[in-house]
């Protein structure tokens, strides 16, 4: 086998999470820094299907948690971005470039807080990812866990966890609206109290459950939230959703996906918990199931942002950009001036090739923020890429 196979057999192999072959494929002199079409090394590879035991062995072997694709993305945030914080914190252990930002201008802190992805947002903070770092959309992680969360369990707790962390209260986005002015205006009460620093959680068997997830306890975690469960109807959806969660972070998927579908059989209101069965349902690498949680909130409340964006994000990064694109532009039917929808909405077209009408969809988004370069060089690029396909054909 040439060197070009043995690389290509590295990359399938890792990202299969097929051990013993990648051994084996190292030692026959693969190479870990060769990149495929795409601009992926084997790590990227494993990383993007959360191999874990893949990335250790390729760590060991010299791979580089910075080495970007051909969208500028490193394995390092890669990890962040999904929520595989075991591979996040691999990667910092081994040399990951904690304040490295992606081709939004965002540390791996900023997706893994605007996805919901409480333990990886700890992860970085511990390991000193800046926690005010604004990125070309003109967010913090703090500005991204409002805007694009829902005020809801989970993301009060990254916010919490945030503020914590010295997340600056005051930081306003390019309209020059803070985070505290977002929550409210978004009616999420809870948050503001946490922006304010008027929030004190008094259950103490939330409490203690929390303590011991700090630390990866999760059954003991686990353990207080049983306690809690027996003794009290109070907080009942609260106790069943922190069970739900800490199983999910043991992998415990089937048995956290029971839990949250037990919390809607309580209150099928709360509709909070399709987006924790979504989010379950991603990890545990079952796409369409997830895709049909996100379906059944936004039937549930049509005109909900949140879930839709949410199900959008996951389509980009499936690949299923013609899909991504169709979400899009319900959320700019709902909200045309949204600036991040249309830039979204851009990157999908140009994946698809479409670069005429990612230059249209840019177009939107400069007239709604029009000092922002990140638009223009996002046009200037679409630009590029017509005049290259071109002269290709003649």
């Amino acid at each position: 086998m040439d060197n070009q196979s043995l690389n290509l057999e590295l990359i399938k192999a890792s990202e299969l999470g097929s051990t013993s072959i990648i051994r084996k494929l190292l030692i026959d002199g693969a190479s870990v820094v060769f990149k495929d079409e795409a601009g992926r090394t084997a790590l990227m590879a494993a990383t993007q299907k959360n191999q874990v035991a893949a990335v250790k062995i390729l760590i060991e072997a010299g791979s580089d948690a910075n080495t970007r694709d051909v969208t500028q993305l490193s394995p390092f945030i890669c990890s962040a971005a999904n929520g595989f914080y075991e591979i996040t914190r691999l990667m910092i252990n081994n040399g990951a470039e904690l304040s490295s930002v992606n081709r939004f201008g965002g540390t791996a802190l900023l997706p893994s807080s605007e996805k919901g992805y409480l333990k990886t947002v700890q992860v970085c903070l511990d390991a000193g990812v800046p926690v005010n770092h604004v990125n070309n959309l003109g967010w913090s992680a703090l500005l991204e866990s409002v805007i694009l969360g829902n005020g809801g369990r989970l993301y009060a707790d990254i916010i919490q966890t945030l503020v914590d962390a010295g997340a600056d209260v005051n930081l306003v986005d390019r309209d020059g609206i803070s985070s505290l002015q977002h929550a409210k205006k978004l009616h999420q009460q809870k948050v503001v109290q946490i922006l304010l620093k008027e929030w004190e959680e008094t259950n103490q068997f939330i409490n203690n459950a929390k303590s011991f997830a700090q630390i990866d306890n999760y059954e003991d975690a686990i353990l207080e939230m049983d306690k809690a469960l027996e003794t009290s109807d109070n907080q009942q959806s609260d106790y069943i959703y922190y069970k739900g969660y800490f199983l999910q972070e043991l992998k415990q998927y089937e048995a956290a996906l029971e839990q949250y579908k037990k919390a809607l059989s309580i209150n099928p209101d709360d509709l909070d918990f399709y987006f924790y069965t979504a989010n379950c349902l991603r990890l545990w690498k079952k796409p369409e199931e997830a895709i049909a949680e996100y379906d059944k909130a936004c039937d549930l409340d049509p005109n909900e942002t949140f879930y839709r964006y949410h199900k959008s994000n996951y389509l980009r990064e499936l690949g299923r950009h013609e899909e991504a694109v169709a979400e899009m532009d319900k959320l700019l039917a709902l909200q045309p001036n949204r600036y991040d929808f249309s830039f979204h909405k851009a990157n999908s077209l140009r994946s698809l090739g479409k670069h005429e009408e990612a230059i249209e969809a840019i177009e939107n988004a400069i007239a709604n923020d029009p000092e922002n370069p990140l638009y223009h060089l996002h046009k200037e690029q679409s630009l590029e890429l017509i005049e290259k396909e071109k002269k290709a054909k003649y």
